[in-house]
């Protein structure tokens, strides 16, 4: 009986990596359907509200037991032969370990919200979410160091775009 429940207990175990995989899966992809299509953001609308420095920054990435790592971070945004990067300045951090470990990562971009006025909506629906691939090529990373406004190397490449929800 004994070895019975611990051959039961390693086979939970085993399976909690696949539990989380799947729950992650589920954050990810929580907005099926694009309530706020109209107001996404995307190429140089993007670039510009994110270089505005006025709303809401985030980066999301994959701790090594598989939870969730959700940051604030000011990002800037830069363009670079028809291709859009955000340029990271993050400190010795758990999202930096889970970067330079592979983690897959997520940035969001939320405009702050009109309060008053034409358009006035008192919550934030006006932004991006924005699927990153590290840079690493030193051509690259050379080219966005002479037009970006930050003094980091940390460059990664927009490769999707979708609005807030």
């Amino acid at each position: 009986m004994k070895k019975l429940f611990a051959l039961v207990l390693a086979l939970c175990l085993f399976a909690l990596p696949v539990l989380a995989e799947d729950a992650l899966d589920s954050l990810s992809s929580a907005s099926l359907a694009d309530f706020y299509g109209d107001f996404g953001l995307a190429g140089d609308d993007l670039m510009n509200a994110i270089n505005s420095y006025n709303g809401f920054f985030a980066i999301a990435s994959v701790n090594p037991d598989g939870t969730p790592n959700v940051g604030f971070y000011i990002f800037s945004c830069v363009k670079l032969d028809d291709t859009y990067y955000l340029q990271l300045g993050l400190a010795p951090n758990q999202t930096t370990a889970n970067i330079e470990n592979g983690s897959s990562l997520m940035a969001m971009y939320a405009s702050a919200p009109v309060l008053e006025g034409e358009g006035a909506v008192p919550y934030a629906t006006v932004g991006a979410r924005m699927q990153l691939e590290k840079v690493t090529d030193a051509d690259t990373i050379a080219a966005l160091k002479e037009i970006a406004p930050q003094g980091t190397e940390m460059f990664y490449e927009i490769v999707a775009v979708r609005s807030l929800g």
